[in-house]
């Protein structure tokens, strides 16, 4: 392996690495990496350019033993013209100098502060290295370091006297805005405030962007009265030129999303400006991406924006009518006035560019009708059941609730079929004969499991599908799916009463011998074999689905109050929450059961929801006047969506919470 540098190396061999630790373990590999990433094979550079991030950095959340140890070593490669992986090693710095400032101190090496010091005046000489790739990356990490402005500010400034590079400028304005803000700021504090000031009049359109963004910095409501100045820039062709950032390494899509972030709170004005229409299609699409955002977290724009939501549906771009038919699909009956406009994309074939599971915007509008409650999609959803028809996934997916941004996906097909229990009579032709053509149970457990989930949501309507269920009830593979539709649709579903209580026999059916017993009792049966099964599984670590179970036999359940009682004050809240619904059912006791439920739901006018709430929220309902402490609670929800997944549960999660929220205030 070539030396570029002479004395590169230097003491590589005396930092005592079998001794240090990094993200994979002990940190014995690092010298061998710092060692290939100055050779000559590229392929071998990169990859150990890329396995060197990995351990030193990983996804952050701390700053590992061996990276003080290895900075000096990363600059040095950085410094040497020669190295193939400068960038990939600067960018592994800026990752590293950025945590730093971010995690607490325990979280921080002991070495690292000390190392970072003697490193810096390295780095920042950098601003004056011939490519200008490198000295994009160096105006980055000094946005990115915690280091103060006093050291940050001369290199900076002096280096903007003489940078002809237009990117490299932009990262630099935006490395003086961050400088300016760190303690302590130094005596030419004033000086990059009067230059960032003087940008804002700049000729180029991006520079004056950067300007507005590096001001924003110290002063977060600086943009509010400089909206068309920033719409004018990002919507300009010259935005281009932020892909080569090292800052933000974006085109017109992440620009409209990072210049949107300077407008927090719920008025849609920007998010209108730049659904204006465009010739360019990614700026169109980056458009609807940040209407998307603001609409994941406030209610109150839905109305502005919808018009412009649905004069993208006629758009020449596939990407921009998925994205604008999915948006309000996920709006649903508040767009329900644009159906006309959505049922005439049921047609259209076109699929996302990118598209995992083959959705077109047809399948799109399909979910925008069932949305919107409409007729129109049950044919569709016909074919999807038959499984003529791909589009939607087969199979549940979760989204962060990462607030600003919106996942545009669509749900699995039976995650639609739910929602839709006032259209089962003419969707349960399709169910029943797929539930009856499947040759092999066993096989296609999962999706006759699924559409029994279906079945489940529906309840009483399902009950036409009772002697398929019954079927599957005989089936070992599928029978616990089986079992729980047949609860849920009760005692229509009388004939299921024997076969599962002989499901109910332990020796037999195993840990679901429990389910079999209550769904017994769910349709009419004895509830004594349902008691003496979920009794004991009541004390298991997470018994959220046997408390619920025992909540559905009321006073029945009553000799478990000994168990049930401590767990009003058990840590994970689902189970606190499923045993004061269980204790209440039981005894009727709400002085115990209903102070728990109002813990569960107590931070939901502060805009936090979580999962458990809803159910809570019900139970409040069910007690009654009791628990009128909650209706005061309540009254007033905030605009922000109410929501703890992302994508379009975030806005079924905030419908069924304010759906529930109502039913509470009206009993």
């Amino acid at each position: 392996m070539r030396d570029v540098t002479p004395g590169m190396w230097e003491g590589l061999e005396d930092a005592g690495w079998a001794g240090l630790r990094h993200n994979y373990g002990t940190a014995e590999d690092v010298p061998g990496l710092l060692r290939r990433c100055a050779g000559a094979e590229s392929a071998d550079v990169d990859q150990a350019a890329y396995d060197l991030e990995n351990v030193l950095f990983h996804q952050g959340g701390w700053i590992c033993p061996a990276a003080p140890a290895a900075l000096p070593f990363l600059l040095r490669l950085a410094t040497a013209p020669q190295v193939r992986c400068r960038t990939a090693v600067l960018d592994l710095v800026a990752m590293l100098a950025a945590e730093a400032g971010r995690v607490e101190e325990r979280f921080l090496a002991p070495g690292w502060p000390a190392a970072w010091d003697r490193e810096l005046p390295g780095v920042l000489a950098l601003l004056t290295d011939p490519d200008p790739g490198i000295r994009r990356a160096v105006a980055g990490i000094a946005g990115a370091c915690a280091s103060p402005g006093a050291v940050l500010l001369p290199a900076l400034l002096d280096r903007w006297r003489s940078e002809p590079d237009p990117v490299s400028r932009l990262d630099l304005v935006l490395a003086l805005g961050q400088a300016r803000t760190r303690e302590p700021v130094g005596d030419r504090h004033d000086e990059a405030g009067a230059l960032l000031h003087a940008l804002l009049g700049s000729p180029e359109p991006q520079v004056r962007l950067a300007a507005v963004h590096a001001l924003a910095a110290g002063d977060p409501g600086f943009a509010a009265g400089r909206r068309e100045m920033l719409l004018a820039a990002v919507r300009d062709p010259s935005v281009a030129l932020w892909r080569q950032s090292s800052t933000l390494e974006s085109g017109a899509q992440g620009v409209q999303a990072w210049t949107a972030g300077l407008f927090p709170g719920a008025s849609p004005a920007f998010t209108l400006g730049l659904l204006a229409d465009h010739p360019d299609a990614e700026q169109r699409a980056g458009a609807l991406a940040v209407a998307g955002g603001l609409l994941a977290r406030w209610r109150s724009p839905g109305a502005a924006l919808l018009p412009a939501l649905a004069g993208r549906l006629a758009d020449p771009d596939a990407e921009v009518r998925y994205r604008a038919v999915e948006l309000l699909a996920c709006l649903g009956p508040q767009a329900a006035d644009h159906a006309d406009a959505v049922a005439g994309l049921l047609g259209d074939g076109a699929a996302r560019p990118d598209a995992r599971t083959g959705e077109t915007v047809g399948d799109t509008a399909l979910w925008a009708l069932a949305r919107m409650n409409d007729p129109r999609c049950l044919p569709g959803l016909a074919e999807h059941i038959a499984g003529t028809r791909t589009g939607f996934a087969a199979v549940s997916a979760h989204h962060g609730g990462i607030r600003g941004r919106h996942w545009p996906v669509l749900p699995a097909l039976h995650e639609v079929l739910a929602r839709l229990p006032g259209h089962g009579e003419t969707l349960l032709p399709a169910i029943r004969d797929r539930l009856a053509t499947t040759a092999d149970p066993a096989a296609d457990k999962g999706t006759l499991t699924r559409l029994c989930d279906v079945l489940a949501a529906w309840g009483p309507a399902a009950a036409p599908a009772v002697p398929h269920l019954l079927d599957l009830l005989r089936n070992d593979e599928t029978w616990p799916a089986a079992a729980k539709a047949l609860a849920a649709v009760g005692p229509a579903a009388h004939a299921a009463r024997e076969p599962l209580l002989a499901r109910a026999d332990a020796a037999v059916t195993g840990g679901h011998a429990a389910l079999a017993a209550w769904a017994h009792w769910k349709t009419g049966g004895d509830p004594v074999p349902a008691l003496r099964l979920l009794a004991p599984a009541a004390g298991d670590r997470f018994p959220r689905h046997t408390l619920r179970r025992l909540a559905d036999l009321g006073p029945h359940a009553a000799p478990c109050v000994d168990v049930l009682r401590p767990l009003l004050t058990a840590a994970d809240p689902w189970t606190s929450v499923e045993a004061a619904h269980a204790l209440w059912s039981a005894t009727g006791d709400t002085d115990d059961t209903v102070p728990v439920l109002l813990r569960a739901v107590r931070n939901l006018p502060a805009g936090t929801y979580l999962p458990v709430t809803l159910p809570a929220v019900h139970y409040l309902t069910r007690i009654g006047p009791p628990a009128q402490d909650a209706a005061r609670l309540l009254r007033d929800l905030p605009d922000r969506r109410l929501h703890h997944n992302g994508a379009w549960r975030a806005f079924t999660e905030d419908e069924d919470i304010r759906h529930a929220v109502a039913g509470l205030l009206a009993g």
